[in-house]
C-alpha cells in the first residue's frame, strides 16, 4: 500500500478543483477512460496548452501519485492522467469531472 498523500492545503483543494473544471468545461471535447489511466482531449486558444502544463505539474507537486502527460499542439492536445490502483477513487472522480465538463 502507498503513503504518498496530497499535500496540498485543505482550504486550497476546491480552488484547485475549480482550476480542472473550468479547463475541462472550457476545452474537453472527449474523455477515453482505461484501467488506471483517463486520456483527455482538449482544443481551445492560444496558451491552452500551457496553461494544462502548469497545472499538471502543480498537481503533481502535491499528488506525486499522479502521472500527467501532456502532448499535441497548443490548440489540439491530450492530457493523460493515471495513478495508481489504490488511487483509482481519485481518478474515477478526476475522470467524472472531465466527462461532465466535455458534455
Amino acid at each position: 500500500m502507498t503513503t504518498e498523500a496530497c499535500t496540498l492545503p485543505t482550504a486550497e483543494r476546491p480552488l484547485r478543483l475549480a482550476e480542472f473544471d473550468a479547463l475541462f468545461a472550457s476545452s474537453a471535447r472527449s474523455v477515453v477512460r482505461r484501467d488506471l489511466e483517463v486520456q483527455i482531449h482538449l482544443t481551445g486558444a492560444e496558451g491552452l496548452l500551457e496553461s494544462a502544463r502548469d497545472l499538471a505539474e502543480r498537481e503533481t507537486a502535491c499528488c506525486s501519485f499522479f502521472t500527467f502527460a501532456v502532448e499535441g499542439t497548443d490548440d489540439d492536445f491530450t492530457m493523460s492522467i493515471s495513478a495508481p490502483r489504490e488511487r483509482r477513487d481519485i481518478l474515477d472522480a478526476l475522470a467524472t469531472r472531465a466527462k461532465e465538463g466535455s458534455a
